[in-house]
């Protein structure tokens, strides 16, 4: 709809003096466009637009740009609405001010608002052209708007438009968003010459949806064609390196680093210092840390995490006073480490108070993670009725991932009735989830009530929940090698297999008693429970890396799920029998194992 100057000039004719416009002189007018660059609000901006009505520059669709750009893309200044009224307000479309529009809604709380307005203009017959679907694949992603999607990249097929330098990575990004990682995978393969943005996408699609080991095949095959990786390169396979747990690879990309001068970017050095601790190797990141000059908010956190997962609380809270004496204003993520370190070391009080300080000092909204944060805190002390009360006192819905938590903290303090009462408030939110059944199936087999185990895993059957199997991986000479829960049994004339069998029988010349408590399977023979938990992943993980591994060579493993008590046990027993130092990365957090020992004192 058109808009007459005088309307506009009157509706700002009682403006505050303080956000006056620029001063126009009469005499020598001014050209409007360049007034635009010395724009500081949108109410500037605004009076600008009034003036080009007078002097019938309204209608120029460099100038309208000009007055879109701005109001789409500048953080401080940004308002969608008056864009969306500059837009409606031309009395002929152009496909350069759409593009525009596409790309601030694609950054704002209402992106698919891009999708509604580009069925409007193609019913006006305006032809999209090749930077007119890479803000609207954002948009579609911001949204995890799957279908809208799928709609444009079809649109884009027919133009012929899907092939295009700038189309494909964002489509990429578009099916990774919604989860659909194998439909971004076509997308690829369909590129004559991926280029660096492109495999850039596709590394980063693999390593948020939890693929690190084809993430890292499509950076080696990057790295074989010459490309060279550029920061987002460099972030997306540091993460897939730390979901890994391989740091040999990480070292060498720390080395590449340095040698290209990535390390003077702070989200790298964050990333690596995030790397190294979840590789096991914590001085590294401490000496990396150390070495840097300048530390934002990030830097700090992720050490503070970094402490908290290799459960060292004291140092944790020692870093955060320095952060603090730093002057660096610490965020929810400082706060999600330092309940962590709490949490991992029953300092209840300790993390009351942070959690406090965090609302009431610093103004910090909580999430859902540091309400969870709270519930394993209290849950793993033996707090069990506070944690119940806890949520159930939150002002926001519960979600099953709390209950969950509280579930686990029921398994470890053995308490039955609380964890049958826990169940039934996940099962009313999510009943899908294969691990609540086999925790509480486990709670029952602890208390022999196999009756109850029967029903539970009818019920599981019939609800097609389904159990992750336990996995876990460990890195010899550059190469991952995962294993499964369960191997070999079958196959009992393995290398590794022997490897096992004999590592078994040295730990028990030394006193251990395989703990078969958490088999729930009645008819089985001990000896059979025993072997099922002989062939547990973390335990073939460990064998492998005995076999495979120099004397004295620290065994560093990373698992999918929580360390069991046996495997648990069995640890502090290797490292005292065979002479290593294991590190065991779980959900939870780290166990450095040596000397008979557990760097988590039993609590975990």
């Amino acid at each position: 709809m058109a808009i007459s100057s005088a309307s506009l000039i009157s509706s700002f004719s009682h403006a505050e003096t303080i956000a006056k416009p620029p001063r126009i002189d009469t005499a020598n007018p001014p050209n409007p466009i360049l007034l635009i660059s010395k724009c500081t609000s949108l109410r500037e901006l605004m009076q600008i637009h009034a003036y080009s009505i007078k002097s019938h520059l309204h209608y120029d669709v460099s100038f309208i740009t000009k007055l879109v750009n701005f109001c789409t893309e500048s953080p401080t200044t940004s308002s969608m609405s008056y864009a969306r009224h500059l837009f409606d307000a031309m009395s002929k479309q152009d496909i350069m001010i759409f593009n525009s529009m596409a790309r601030g809604y694609s950054r704002s709380e209402t992106p698919l608002e891009a999708f509604t307005l580009f069925v409007e203009i193609l019913e006006d017959d305006l032809s999209p052209d090749h930077y007119t679907f890479p803000s609207l694949f954002k948009a579609c992603a911001a949204a995890k708007a799957l279908e809208e999607g799928r709609q444009l990249h079809s649109l884009s097929m027919k133009l012929g438009l899907d092939d295009n330098v700038y189309v494909c990575p964002s489509l990429i990004n578009l099916y990774t968003e919604c989860e659909d990682v194998d439909a971004a995978r076509c997308v690829f393969d369909r590129i004559n010459e991926p280029c660096v943005v492109s495999y850039n996408a596709m590394i980063t699609g693999y390593a948020r949806r939890n693929r690190p080991n084809e993430a890292l095949s499509l950076f080696r095959e990057m790295q074989g064609k010459s490309l060279k990786p550029n920061e987002i390169t460099l972030l997306s396979v540091l993460s897939s390196c730390s979901l890994l747990g391989s740091l040999d690879l990480g070292r060498w990309i720390h080395e590449y680093a340095k040698i290209h001068g990535f390390c003077n970017y702070v989200k790298v050095n964050t990333a690596l210092i995030d790397m190294f601790a979840k590789c096991g190797s914590l001085d590294d990141s401490v000496t990396l840390f150390e070495k840097m000059r300048h530390k934002d908010t990030q830097v700090w956190s992720a050490m503070i995490g970094a402490y908290a997962n290799h459960g060292e609380a004291e140092r944790s809270m020692l870093m955060f006073e320095r952060m603090r004496c730093e002057n660096v204003q610490p965020d929810e993520i400082t706060f999600l480490g330092l309940l962590n370190a709490c949490s991992h070391r029953g300092l209840v009080e300790e993390g009351r108070e942070y959690f406090s300080r965090m609302v009431n000092e610093f103004k910090i909204v909580p999430s859902i993670k540091h309400y969870g944060s709270m519930v394993d805190l209290l849950g793993r002390a033996g707090r069990l009725d506070d944690a119940y009360r806890f949520i159930d006192s939150l002002p926001i819905n519960p979600t099953p991932m709390l209950w969950r938590i509280l579930l686990s903290a029921c398994s470890s303090h053995n308490d039955l009735k609380l964890a049958e009462e826990v169940s039934v408030r996940i099962f009313e939110l999510d009943d899908s989830h294969g691990g609540d059944y086999v925790i509480l199936s486990n709670l029952y087999a602890r208390n022999k009530k196999w009756r109850d185990v029967d029903s539970l895993r009818k019920v599981m059957k019939d609800r097609k929940a389904v159990k992750v199997p336990g996995c876990s991986s460990i890195e010899v000479k550059n190469v991952v090698h995962e294993f499964f829960s369960g191997e070999c049994v079958k196959s009992r004339n393995t290398k590794l297999h022997r490897a096992l069998d004999e590592m078994v029988k040295e730990l028990k010349l030394a006193g251990y008693v395989p703990d078969t408590s958490m088999v729930v399977h009645a008819d089985m023979s001990d000896q059979e429970k025993e072997i099922a938990v002989r062939y547990h992943s973390e335990k073939l993980a460990i064998a492998f890396g005995l076999l495979n591994t120099p004397p004295g060579t620290t065994i560093r493993v990373v698992k999918n799920l929580r360390v069991c008590r046996d495997c648990h046990n069995a640890a502090k027993l290797i490292s005292l029998v065979f002479g290593r130092r294991v590190v065991l990365r779980d959900v939870q957090r780290f166990h450095h194992f040596g000397d008979g020992r557990c760097s988590c004192g039993d609590f975990w």
